[in-house]
């Protein structure tokens, strides 16, 4: 386990905003979990988060090392620490299939179940046998299966109890056998024939949507797709007839696409203070440059204001504001 005092986090966070910790515990497996006064921060790759402040107390973060063993019947467990991205690689690299929708993911393995991370008809929950945790408050390692994980669209348990666990490892059953999942409208195209050629395509195709994290700072897709009643979703759609297909949900509900609100709404590519509205995707805000985290939560709630009032339908963050 590493120690530093005072240290920025500009480099453990993917939006680039320079604030500093008191205090940073880096934690490489094996490492006993050390006893943690309150305030602390879990942070995975720092994809998800907005600093607003300097931070006046310990942020914990697993050191991205690529660790990952294989189990029986098709099953690998990784290291929370992990790049997702990496683990994705790995499994192909190891004859193993189904996490190819959620290629090109920045945060790390620990994240994706606290987020559920999903992409192109794909969501972490789908893969997941079991999560190995520390809890925080009681001080004790804790194994969850997937049942006990309470994974819905983008939140689990871990994520509805803050601070508590530290995500430490995640057990996932794959396939031996490639079964490409083409559901997403925009995936029918591309090419396929291998899951190596599935995931450089889907990639590629993220790619042209959001910032690459080395060229221009975000927390990827910044506000959940909301879920509205049927009646708000014929108003809006009789209203806009050019507005995307709503997923169905539960209970006659709907999911509508956030990034379309935005961008119907007139935000894309707009730019407030150093943030900025990218212009490839209405749901991405951006470092325009050497932006603030309040600079970032302001053009948030005008874009919340702005959306609430020319369809209704209020916006809720995915990005966690510390």
């Amino acid at each position: 386990m590493k120690q530093y005092e005072n240290i920025s986090l500009k480099a453990y966070n993917t939006f680039g905003i320079d604030v500093q910790a008191r205090r940073l515990l880096l934690l490489e497996p094996g490492d006993e979990v050390p006893p943690l006064a309150a305030p602390y921060l879990v942070l995975g790759a720092g994809s998800d988060v907005v600093f607003t402040r300097d931070y006046e107390g310990t942020v914990v973060v697993l050191a991205h090392q690529c660790r990952v063993e294989r189990g029986q019947d098709d099953t690998v467990t990784a290291w929370g620490g992990m790049t997702m991205d990496d683990l994705v690689q790995w499994t192909l690299d190891h004859d193993l299939y189904g996490m190819e929708n959620l290629s090109a993911i920045p945060g790390t393995v620990g994240a994706s179940v606290v987020q559920n991370v999903g992409a192109y008809g794909v969501e972490a929950k789908d893969l997941v046998v079991a999560v190995h945790a520390y809890d925080l408050r009681d001080r004790a390692y804790v194994d969850f299966s997937a049942g006990q994980c309470c994974f819905a669209y983008r939140t689990s348990l871990f994520k509805q109890q803050p601070g508590r666990y530290l995500v430490l490892g995640v057990t996932y059953r794959l396939s031996s056998t490639f079964t490409p999942v083409l559901t997403y409208r925009a995936l029918e195209s591309l090419p396929h024939g291998t899951a190596q050629q599935l995931r450089e395509a889907i990639a590629a195709l993220r790619w042209q949507k959001l910032p690459r994290p080395e060229e221009h700072g975000s927390a990827g897709s910044f506000f959940k797709n909301p879920v509205v009643d049927e009646a708000t979703y014929r108003r809006i759609r009789d209203a806009y007839p050019d507005m995307p297909d709503a997923h169905p949900e539960p209970q006659n509900h709907y999911k509508l696409s956030a990034g379309w609100l935005i961008d119907r709404a007139g935000w894309k590519g707009r730019v407030q203070g150093g943030a900025g509205v990218w212009p490839h995707n209405a749901l991405v805000l951006y470092n325009a440059g050497g932006c603030t985290g309040d600079e970032v939560v302001a053009l948030a709630q005008t874009i919340q204001q702005d959306v609430l009032s020319k369809f209704g339908v209020a916006l809720v963050p995915e990005a966690i504001i510390v």
